[in-house]
């Protein structure tokens, strides 16, 4: 379906709301990409936006990953290690997912994420080690920590980027602004993992994401910006993740009760 010149404008204004949050979290992309293209731009085919919203997020993903890298604020082997596990799981946790009932799905994950943001909140005070790396000995929690993540990912089939985060926190004790700037390694990998399969299938709207990605660029510099301003002072950058986790979660719940209607 070729979409009208005003709805890609709109589409460009989105990109930069969607790369925003990913350099500033490191998550919520996805969860923000797919309603914004099918209720604000109009792109009336969801499996559409699903394929394209994952190529453009994956994309501003590792634009934004690599802002983070500049400033070195990433841990690639907890990264790597992180996403490779999640990957796995994400597959197991599809599986299971699908034969859920979908608005279930949805009021459960919207519970996740209330819990993941009171607990973030919770360890707000907490600075971290800046120090701290994925050896051989930490590497199996790493690793199961992803597994779990993968998981939930792959069963929500949402929110992968928003799991990550408190998932590196939890396993390795590092401070926030190294989880989001680490946990781009997932999203990155994860999205083009689903964008391919969408491609596949001719299910991405090509010129859509390209503008989605120019404006999300933007965005990204903007949020990783940011994210490195509220570091500064211990406990700003988890607050900010926590609003966007809890957002997430009353959106979740608002849509799970439209569709029970």
């Amino acid at each position: 379906m070729q979409l009208e010149l005003i709805q890609y404008v709109i589409g460009a204004g989105c990109g930069a709301a969607i790369g925003f949050t990913l350099g500033l979290i490191g998550g919520g992309g996805s969860v923000l990409a797919v309603p914004l293209l099918v209720y604000v731009v109009g792109v009336k085919d969801p499996h559409v936006a699903i394929g394209t919203s994952a190529f453009a997020v994956a994309v501003n993903a590792a634009f934004s990953l690599w802002n983070h890298a500049r400033s070195g604020s990433v841990k690639w082997r907890c990264g790597g290690i992180y996403a490779a596990a999640g990957m796995l799981g994400a597959v197991v946790g599809s599986t299971i997912g699908k034969s859920f009932d979908g608005q279930r799905l949805l009021f459960l994950f919207a519970l996740a994420m209330i819990m993941t943001g009171v607990m973030m909140l919770r360890r707000r005070g907490a600075a971290g080690d800046a120090a701290v790396e994925c050896t051989v000995e930490r590497a199996p929690r790493v690793a199961s920590f992803g597994l779990v993540t993968g998981l939930f990912s792959g069963f929500f089939g949402i929110g992968g980027g928003v799991l990550v985060v408190p998932g590196l926190v939890g396993s390795t004790g590092m401070p926030m602004i190294n989880a989001v700037g680490t946990s781009l390694v997932a999203v990155t990998v994860f999205g083009l993992t689903t964008a391919a399969t969408y491609a596949v299938s001719g299910l991405i709207d090509w010129l859509l994401a390209i503008v989605i990605i120019a404006s999300g660029a933007m965005g990204t510099l903007m949020g990783a910006a940011m994210a490195r301003r509220l570091s500064k002072k211990t406990g700003q950058l988890t607050v900010a993740f926590s609003i966007v986790v809890f957002a997430v979660a009353a959106y979740t719940l608002f849509n799970s009760q439209l569709i029970a209607r």
